[in-house]
């Protein structure tokens, strides 16, 4: 039974090969929790599964159902002539029975009939009570003697497990005419569904590393094996970040969804631990010294309408002159992170320090702009309006842009402003990521007292 309806669940070592076959079968399924495909209960399931498999001549279709199937092995009484499995361990060591046996679901089954039975996690085997007619059931169900099987010792102890060192790979080879018509393809994808420019070259950038590393294999050939041996061999070594690798995994599931015919299973793509870091945060003082050090008017309204808006770097250069709502008292973004829209309320303060900025350089296309007019203002420059502030300021830490983003938050969170208020006006999808703020507020941390301080 899986999730309430009757499935057949196939057991075989892992191989290529039978997994694109098994695919081919209406309605099968990979089993993360079992770590198994199944496929359903049906006749026209099986006759699939029988055309695959032709060597599987002496297979036949259940003539009962395999709950029944499960009982009439379960029972006491079982039929004599079941081989012993391989791989199937049995021993008795004083009043237990250890039984070490492949993963199996009937068996499993028909040991847990067994009072008192436990699994034993540290070992990865079996015990059952080695009382009445416990014995003489496991003989019987597996066909065997177990006398016969010499397993009455004490089991040999593990050998130590070896650890064979990386094969870092160093030089990757070129791509292929192939890979490059996929990645241009993957990459209009993207593009007509509206993924920003950003994000498309990111991932086409990823998809372009994996798919040097894994030359002369071709997209179609790629397993999740050689996923593994990218991070092990490429990432790890390289000290490459939690987020690459969260991207290069977001940038897989998107790219091997639209290769027809591989043999790499995106459910079972695995991301990395999640990392918990807490933003950095400047305190009042330090924002009001940053802003106070920039003697060019541009450079200071720039830096201070991102403290005082919260703003993401990207969302203050696609700032336009009508965005700017001067007599409501708002200011709109558009097309933010996300595709996300919102607005945001800015104080008289802000409102006159925008009037004075707009009447000396008088902006046209964007509320920004560069040294020739109607030119965005670049992303490089603003970073070295900040590195400049700090060297005056004389300020020493690695400060960067999103800083004061993340100052604007706490700020707003220490001054009473409710959490929910606060995600709408950073313009968040998710509560949780607003709730990081609360780790690093000043009265929220002011509030506990150290056992040291009564001592």
């Amino acid at each position: 039974m899986h999730r309430g309806k009757e499935r057949l669940f196939l057991e075989f070592e892992y191989n290529t090969e039978l997994i694109a076959l098994v695919r081919q079968i209406d309605g099968a399924a990979w089993s993360q929790t079992r770590k198994a495909w199944h496929i359903p209960d049906t006749k026209e399931a099986c006759e699939q599964l029988l055309l695959l498999f032709p060597e599987a001549d002496q297979v036949k279709l259940p003539a009962q159902p395999i709950e029944n199937k499960i009982k009439t092995e379960k029972a006491e009484t079982a039929k004599p002539g079941k081989p012993l499995q391989a791989g199937v361990e049995i021993w008795v060591i004083g009043k237990h029975i250890q039984i070490k046996l492949p993963k199996n679901e009937a068996d499993i089954q028909f040991l847990q009939t067994f009072r008192y039975v436990r699994w034993n996690r540290a070992e990865y085997h079996w015990e059952v009570p080695n009382y009445g007619n416990n014995l003489q059931l496991l003989e019987n169900y597996f066909n065997t003697r177990i006398t016969d099987l010499d397993f009455r010792k004490e089991p040999a102890p593990k050998p130590a497990p070896v650890y064979n060192e990386p094969v870092i790979v160093t030089e990757l080879a070129p791509l292929s005419a192939e890979n490059r018509l996929e990645l241009n393809r993957f990459a209009n994808w993207m593009e007509q569904k509206r993924y920003s420019p950003s994000s498309i070259e990111t991932y086409v950038q990823a998809i372009a590393v994996f798919l040097r590393f894994i030359s002369p294999k071709t997209s179609a050939e790629a397993t999740n094996e050689d996923m593994q041996r990218y991070v092990y061999q490429y990432m790890i070594p390289r000290r490459l970040s939690y987020s690459y690798q969260n991207q290069a995994v977001n940038a897989a599931k998107l790219f091997f969804r639209q290769i027809k015919g591989s043999v790499l299973s995106i459910e079972q793509l695995e991301r990395p631990r999640r990392e918990h870091k807490l933003p950095n945060v400047l305190s009042k003082e330090e924002v009001r010294t940053i802003l106070n050090a920039l003697q060019n008017q541009k450079h200071r309204t720039m830096l201070s309408l991102i403290y005082a808006c919260g703003l993401r770097r990207s969302e203050l250069l696609n700032l336009k002159p009508t965005h700017v709502d001067s007599k409501r008292h708002l200011l709109l973004i558009l097309n933010a992170k996300g595709k996300k829209d919102r607005v945001i309320p800015i104080s008289d303060k802000v409102i006159g320090m925008l009037r004075e900025y707009y009447k000396k350089y008088h902006p046209k296309e964007w509320l920004f702009e560069g040294q020739e007019e109607g030119t965005q203002y670049s992303e490089t420059s603003l970073q070295k309006v900040l590195k400049y502030a700090l060297e005056k300021a004389y300020i020493i830490k690695p400060v960067t842009l999103h800083w004061l983003r993340h100052s604007y938050a706490t700020h707003l969170l220490e001054s009473g402003t409710d959490l929910r208020y606060i995600q709408e006006l950073l313009g968040h999808k998710s509560s949780k990521t607003t709730e990081i703020y609360t780790h690093v507020t000043e009265k929220s941390l002011e509030k506990i007292k150290s056992p040291f301080d009564d001592m």
